[in-house]
């Protein structure tokens, strides 16, 4: 049996403007969370205002590749 294409797909979701310094360089966007869309419902790239422990307010998440 082939596999079915789920609607339903897991995502991740990370913080678009937190900086934070590193010993060696510039890390962007170290808060990340996981959640599922919809593929049919939301084609486009996901974007949520979520908690970031780093930047201590509500940023934009947005969704990026695996």
């Amino acid at each position: 049996m082939a596999k079915s294409k789920d609607a339903r797909v897991a995502v991740i979701l990370e913080c678009t403007s937190c900086i934070r310094n590193s010993v060696n360089k510039v890390l962007t966007g170290i808060s990340r969370y996981i959640t599922q869309k919809n593929r049919r419902n939301t084609p486009n790239r996901l974007e949520l205002r979520k908690f970031c422990p780093y930047c201590y307010k509500h940023m934009i998440h947005g969704e990026i590749k695996k």
